[in-house]
């Protein structure tokens, strides 16, 4: 089966999600043994028995061979943040990150059903580190026989999977197992402007070292993060719980994170809990028990820090907390009521989308690159001659940019005016913007000589088709708006309008209105 795998490789869960070639919908892919039943997800763990094993432990065999507690070199975790980082704090284990990692992605691959045979792979990268991401990336796929690879900054691919529109202001409140981060990201795209897409790292089989297709991340507005995360709130239950044990044991706490997972949906939470050589010691815990104890051991306090953190540094961009379009909770612990009742009580009125936090980022991913190519970018521009009422002159005015990915899903909506009076139409007058000729060669005294062209603004050459008239009924006249027209292109590559008459409100049928290159 042909299509698109995304991995989210995260610092304590890793996800796997797949879309056929032909399918509308993408799913999480269970690789036992490896992964969880519930969520479908691979704890970001690896277990070497030796240094030369070439039979690692991954995921939950890690954690079902109670291998968690010892804390030797043989135990690779908490990788992923570490990977293409310059400057970083040293670590006894066997692998750096970059192997661990690696070591991760290929173990998923090889453990990928038979029938699945992806062409296209898609990967994730923090925001503020993408850069040697993408290196170790293209590294660490190398060997793997998938003909295209693309990557995709992860709260871009959040905020796509709850389902976002380019443009979008969104907080990405990213509660994982070690770790709490809040950041504020401004989407690329929105009106007219060219939408997120991923990057293709290899394209054919072939590496793409210089390609001029870039990255397309969020702009980071603010951002502030603490080494707080589910696996302390799981020590602070367990300690609240069975006081007795100072250090407590894997098992203990892998039933106070059931415990916490389950108070998630129900007001109370019963499990048991059998230490060595002892019998069932039942545990119970209810919702207000732990919300009192995660108040009292300061998490809101501390989570208050990081808002207003980031709040501040947003301010400083010029962006108020009421600018903010969605507020998106992601990670497994993002779930926990009291979390997303602090959220909402500190942006009131601000829309909480965070439906499905842990595989929001895979999906996002996925949705940012099927059907992927080369081709899927504007090679040219396109541009609309309109009047200029206060040069009382036509000027040409840039609908769509050269680099522009396409289809267009978010139209760009603008207002003409006449430009005589009685005027019975409107002509939709379309041109392709030239390359601006910075520089020309000239001849001074038989030598050539290479001169700055300051001659303004890029030429455009007018498309060779007639114009497209809209007509007007009444005839209108020059200093107020008549038509509002909106443009997009779809998925043939073929620029569409959709006019509406504002003195009538009548709107009209949509236009093709040609090709774009």
């Amino acid at each position: 089966m042909a299509g698109t795998l995304a991995i989210d490789l995260g610092s304590t869960t890793t996800v796997v999600a797949h879309q056929g070639a032909g399918d509308q919908s993408a799913c999480l892919l269970p690789l036992p043994p490896f992964s969880s039943a519930d969520p479908v997800v691979i704890p970001s763990l690896i277990w070497l028995g030796d240094r030369e094993t070439r039979q690692p432990l991954i995921g939950r065999q890690v954690v079902e061979g109670g291998l968690l507690e010892q804390d030797g070199p043989q135990l690779q975790r908490d990788f992923k943040r570490l990977i293409g980082q310059p400057s970083r704090e040293t670590s006894a284990s066997w692998l750096s990150p970059e192997q661990s990692g690696r070591l991760l992605l290929e173990q998923i691959w090889s453990h990928l059903p038979e029938a699945l045979a992806p062409d296209r792979l898609v990967l994730t990268a923090p925001i503020d580190g993408y850069r040697g991401y993408r290196q170790w990336l293209l590294e660490a796929v190398e060997a793997m026989d998938v003909p295209d690879v693309a990557l995709v900054d992860e709260p871009t691919a959040a905020a796509i999977g709850a389902g976002l529109p380019p443009g979008s202001r969104v907080l990405v409140v990213d509660v994982g197992g070690g770790t709490t981060d809040l950041s504020l990201v401004a989407l690329p795209g929105g009106e007219g402007r060219a939408a997120p897409i991923a990057q293709l790292l290899r394209f054919g089989g072939r590496t793409l070292n210089n390609s001029q297709q870039t990255l397309r991340t969020a702009e980071v507005l603010g951002k502030a993060g603490l080494a707080i995360g589910g696996r302390d709130l799981d020590r602070w239950i367990a300690a609240h719980l069975c006081p007795d044990w100072t250090s407590p044991p894997r098992g203990l706490l892998e039933v106070c994170e059931r415990l916490k997972c389950e108070l998630s949906e129900t007001e109370e939470a019963l499990a048991l809990w059998t230490p060595q050589d002892a019998s069932a010691i039942p545990l119970r815990l209810q919702r207000d028990e732990l919300q009192h104890l995660l108040e009292e051991r300061g998490l809101l306090s501390l989570l208050d820090d990081l808002l207003e953190t980031v709040l501040a540094a947003a301010r400083a961009a010029g962006v108020q907390a009421e600018d903010i379009d969605a507020v998106l909770p992601v990670g497994g612990s993002a779930q926990i009521p009291l979390i997303r009742e602090w959220l909402q009580q500190r942006l009131p009125g601000i829309p909480l989308r965070g439906s499905r936090p842990v595989e929001a980022v895979a999906l996002g991913a996925l949705s940012l690159t099927p059907g992927v190519r080369i081709k899927d970018v504007l090679s040219q521009g396109v541009s609309l001659r309109c009047w200029d009422q206060r040069s009382a002159e036509h000027r040409w005015h840039p609908l769509f940019m050269a680099g522009q990915s396409w289809p267009i899903e978010q139209p760009l909506t603008i207002r003409l005016s006449c430009s005589q009076a009685e005027q019975s139409a409107l002509e939709l007058v379309l041109g392709e913007p030239q390359a601006e000729e910075r520089s020309e060669v000239v001849f001074v005294d038989g030598l050539p000589v290479l001169r700055r062209n300051s001659t303004g603004s890029a030429r455009v050459q007018a498309w060779p088709q007639a114009p497209v008239q809209i007509p007007l009924s009444p005839c209108g006249s020059p200093g107020e708006d008549r038509i509002e027209l909106r443009f997009w292109i779809d998925s043939a590559c073929h620029l569409q309008v959709e006019p509406l008459d504002l003195q009538t409100q009548i709107r009209q049928s949509t236009i093709d209105l040609g090709a774009v290159r």
